[in-house]
């Protein structure tokens, strides 16, 4: 591996864990930040919301239909060739295993015939690293807080690859509570923002719901009490659900939302950080950036979010990280393209130092 100072490379990403597919140019000069040239993403929801969640086989078929289409848009917009990208990064893991299969497949096939290095990543280092894709980067060390889909967790980082894993989800993750709750109040799907949008219109009082191991003392989380009492107090409410589905949507949003907010706040002193990173989709959330910024100013401390539009999953967030990981000098990039996926994949694995 080159060092950083000589190091100038254009890396395609490519994202397709779930139900987004997305492509992104990421150029990388030297030791400056990397900095995105071009991404496209397509989203799977109106597909899935028939089914009221993601089909695995429709969302694996949908992303063979889009990945070569999205890559010839980001290089037509961006102005560069094929032949022009020196890395091949794609999401290896975590996340449904034939549309992770789709992305490594073509990553590796391009990469073959281009006869260029890939690289594969976790999905979650992207969220965790797509904050540096802002108008407003963060710097090392931070705490992170990390809310994607099934995962949620505090982290110290300290660099690229460098990270001490502070507290996580013993059950539900927030985006499940989200996601779950919505189901239980007949909200379409993707549930966690429906929820969301209803919150707006409700009282976060009306219902005193459960704040699980906000005293308990550690950094760990625990939602799957809060779905359960939501379902709770819905079958409580029978026929006057209705009527009070506003205010048990922003009861439940705000029980979330104070226990994401206290951890991160106690996982700041704890540390002796002055730096907060939010990323991955609930990031995107309102009431949590409102009363991150809020105790975050209140206590000195600097936070940082990715670009809303960069909260869900994309290609970019994974050009981003390939890129930083390449100027770390963490040599993952390869030209063996054999390849496997880990739809299984925990962040700790990934942990370089603690």
């Amino acid at each position: 591996m080159a060092s950083t100072e000589r190091l100038a490379v254009l890396v395609l990403g490519i994202e397709s864990s779930c139900d987004e597919t997305g492509v992104a140019l990421v150029h990388a000069d030297g030791a400056a930040l990397p900095v995105l040239l071009g991404h496209a993403l397509h989203s799977q929801i109106e597909m899935h919301q028939a089914y009221g969640g993601v089909v695995p086989e429709l969302a694996s078929r949908d992303h063979i239909r889009r990945v070569l289409p999205l890559t010839e848009q980001v290089l037509a917009e961006t102005g560069r060739g094929l032949s022009e990208v020196d890395i091949v990064a794609y999401t290896r893991g975590p996340g449904l295993a034939g549309a992770l299969l789709v992305g490594a497949g073509v990553a590796c096939a391009l990469g073959a015939a281009l006869d260029r290095p890939v690289l594969g990543l976790h999905h979650l280092e992207g969220h965790l690293l797509s904050p540096f894709l802002s108008a407003d980067p963060p710097e090392f060390p931070f705490v992170a807080l990390l809310v994607s889909g099934g995962h949620t967790q505090l982290m110290q980082v300290d660099g690229v690859g460098r990270y001490t894993m502070l507290g996580e989800t013993i059950d539900d993750a927030a985006g499940e509570a989200f996601d779950k709750s919505a189901k239980l109040l007949g909200l379409g799907y993707p549930g966690g923002p429906a929820l969301a949008r209803l919150a707006e219109q409700g009282d976060a009082a009306a219902f005193k719901l459960p704040r699980p191991l906000l005293h308990s003392g550690n950094l760990d989380f625990s939602f799957a009490g809060l779905k359960t009492a939501v379902m709770t107090q819905a079958n409580k409410l029978g026929d006057q659900l209705e009527a009070r589905k506003a205010d048990l949507a922003a009861s439940t949003e705000a029980a979330i939302v104070e226990v994401l907010m206290k951890k991160s706040m106690t996982a700041l002193r704890q540390t002796g950080l002055r730096r907060l990173v939010v990323a991955g989709g609930v990031g995107a959330n309102r009431a949590l950036r409102g009363q991150l910024n809020a105790a975050c100013a209140k206590a000195g401390v600097r936070v940082h979010y990715p670009e809303l539009h960069l909260c869900t999953d994309n290609g970019a967030m994974i050009a981003m990280a390939g890129a930083m990981r390449l100027q770390s000098g963490i040599e993952q990039a390869n030209c063996a393209y054999a390849f496997d996926v880990k739809p299984r994949w925990p962040l700790d694995q990934l942990v370089l130092a603690t």
